[in-house]
């Protein structure tokens, strides 16, 4: 881990209101550790509460005001993680897939990148298009065609902003 913990106590006014509205959302005391810093990506959007506000508001409309339903958002999410092999991100939203009925065999091909075969078409379209996403950063006619243009443009954010964090997470040894 390159970056200590920022207890809220140690904080300067900006980062303090980012942590304060960090700790006030919808993730709440999830994401923080034993004295009271942020965990994950958040630690690091303190060193820059202008930029780091923003990032975290993004994450927020991504996690809880898209279309997406829940299953397909932690399956575009997973498979994001996956690609960029983002521990923490696979350990916080593994948990929260399996709250939501996915197996371990289908959390493991998520993981690994296998064929995997879901029963629901939307389901099935998302994984499709965001490994083609991650894959290649782009998508084919048959791939576009896949999902409503909306939902593409929820896919596209949610694989740039995960990917975003993923490369975060990596540089600061999160």
């Amino acid at each position: 881990m390159r970056l200590r913990p920022m207890p809220p106590a140690r904080l300067d006014p900006a980062a303090r209101a980012l942590y304060d509205r960090v700790n006030a959302g919808p993730r709440g005391a999830s994401m923080l550790d034993e004295q009271g810093a942020l965990i994950g990506p958040f630690n690091a959007m303190l060193l820059s509460p202008a930029l780091g506000d923003p990032l975290q508001e993004l994450g927020a409309a991504i996690r809880y005001r898209s279309s997406l339903s829940d299953r397909c958002r932690e399956l575009a999410i997973l498979t994001v993680a996956a690609h960029w092999s983002s521990v923490f991100e696979l350990q916080v939203h593994e948990k929260i897939a399996s709250g939501l009925g996915f197996t371990e065999s289908q959390l493991g091909a998520v993981r690994t990148g296998e064929p995997l075969s879901l029963d629901d078409p939307e389901e099935a379209a998302v994984l499709r298009v965001t490994r083609a996403l991650v894959a290649k950063g782009d998508l084919d006619d048959e791939e576009y065609a896949l999902l409503p243009e909306p939902v593409i443009f929820e896919l596209t954010t949610l694989t740039g902003y995960y990917a975003t964090l993923a490369l975060q997470l990596r540089v600061f040894r999160v």
